[in-house]
């Protein structure tokens, strides 16, 4: 059994600066789905990532070309982001090694001890149960102990 501590804020921070291309997994064209709210989000941001979309029953999403599996990406992806079941956790973990992908992250909410045990095995950082554009608005200034920074200083009310 691999020995594995979730890494903490500086080691996430670090990640999500050394990073250039996201592939999530699991994208999803509807705009009440957590996924679509991170591509949005990062697409908008100070973010400056190669967004790649992956979802085989999908072939656009905002605009954006969208790849069946991690295999058919024209690049190699820096850190794949993942928005499936637990359960569905190990396969995406192994289709993540085979590509070479440096960072195995799994949503807020998802863990599953095999998926980490793979990737971790084959040298891959891992985060689970932590959502990427959360822990980036954190790192980038856009979220506060009091919520998101909307950029607006007034004692007005809105």
């Amino acid at each position: 059994m691999t020995t594995w501590t979730p890494p903490g804020a500086a080691k996430r921070a670090a990640i999500l600066r050394d990073c250039n291309t996201i592939a999530i997994v699991g994208a999803s064209s509807n705009p009440a789905r957590a996924s679509n709210f991170v591509i949005t989000y990062l697409r908008s941001s100070s973010a400056d990532y190669e967004l790649y979309l992956v979802n085989p029953r999908e072939s656009e999403i905002l605009g954006q070309p969208v790849y069946a599996s991690l295999a058919d990406l024209p690049v190699q992806p820096d850190l794949v982001d993942v928005f499936r079941r637990a359960e569905d956790l190990p396969g995406v973990a192994q289709e993540a090694i085979d590509v070479g992908a440096k960072v195995f992250w799994a949503q807020l909410g998802l863990h599953n001890d095999e998926a980490v045990e793979l990737a971790v095995g084959a040298g891959l950082d891992v985060v689970t149960d932590k959502c990427l554009k959360i822990e980036h608005a954190r790192f980038h200034g856009g979220l506060h102990l009091a919520g998101f920074d909307t950029g607006v200083i007034s004692s007005r009310r809105v």
